[in-house]
C-alpha cells in the first residue's frame, strides 16, 4: 500500500458517535488523514497492521481489551507509532498506566478539536502534549516527597536474622550458637541494629520486629 505524505490516524474508541464526529473533524484539517476507525482494542491492533498508521487516537475504558493493554500491544508491533490518549478519564490508576505504557501523549475529550489536531501535529513531530490538567496531576506526583525508607531496610541479611532470634528472648550466646558465630560477632550486629531502628534496647528493637511482621 502507498503510503500517503499526510499524518496518518487511526481511531480507537468504542463510541461510534465520537469516532464519527472526530473522523469528521479531522478531515477538515490539512495534512491529517484518517485511514481507519476501530471500536475495541483488538480491532485497533489489527487496523493497524493494515494501515501503519503514524498515530493512533486510543481511548482508555473499552469492553474487552482496555486502552492501556491495547497501547502496550500495540507498542510493541510498532514502536514508532505515537499513541495519542483521547479519554473522559483523569484518574490516576488509568493515566499513570498508560503513560507507563507508552502513550505519547494524554488529551481529555473535552479538548477542542483545534488541540487535538495540533497534538497529532507534534506527535508526527517527536513532540508530546498533555492537557494542562494532566500535567498538573503529574507535577504535583513528582513534587511530594518520596516515602521514607522504613528502618528495617537498612538491616542486612545477617542483621535481620540476629534481630529475629532477638525477638524470641534469645541471649547473645543462643545466637551465636545457632548461627554458628562468635558472641563478639553477636553484640556488634546487635549494636548496628538498635542503631539502624533508633531504638535503645533489645526489648524496643523486639517490639519493633513485632510490629512490623518481621519476628518469628
Amino acid at each position: 500500500m502507498e503510503r500517503s505524505e499526510n499524518i496518518r490516524v487511526l481511531l480507537v474508541d468504542d463510541h461510534e458517535m465520537v469516532r464519527i464526529g472526530l473522523a469528521a473533524v479531522l478531515s477538515t484539517e490539512d495534512g491529517i488523514e484518517v485511514v481507519g476507525e476501530a471500536g475495541n482494542g483488538m480491532d485497533g491492533i489489527r487496523l493497524a497492521q493494515e494501515y501503519k498508521p503514524d498515530v493512533v487516537l486510543m481511548d482508555l475504558v473499552m469492553d474487552g481489551m482496555d486502552g492501556i493493554e491495547t497501547t502496550r500491544k500495540l507498542l510493541q508491533l510498532y514502536p514508532d507509532c505515537k499513541v495519542i490518549v483521547l479519554t473522559s478519564y483523569l484518574d490516576d490508576e488509568k493515566m499513570y498506566p498508560v503513560i507507563e505504557a507508552g502513550a505519547f501523549s494524554y488529551l481529555l475529550k473535552t479538548s477542542r478539536a483545534n488541540e487535538v489536531a495540533d497534538a497529532i501535529r507534534a506527535a508526527a513531530r517527536g513532540q508530546s502534549v498533555l492537557e494542562s490538567q494532566v500535567a498538573s496531576k503529574m507535577m504535583n506526583r513528582f513534587r511530594q516527597p518520596k516515602q521514607a525508607q522504613a528502618a528495617h531496610e537498612q538491616l542486612t541479611d545477617r542483621e535481620m536474622e540476629v534481630m529475629r532470634l532477638l525477638s524470641q528472648g534469645k541471649s547473645n550466646q543462643d545466637i551465636a550458637d545457632e548461627l554458628f558465630i562468635g558472641v563478639k560477632t553477636v553484640k556488634f550486629h546487635v549494636t548496628n541494629i538498635l542503631a539502624k531502628l533508633e531504638v535503645e534496647d533489645r526489648t524496643q528493637a523486639a517490639i519493633y520486629a513485632y510490629k512490623n511482621g518481621l519476628a518469628e
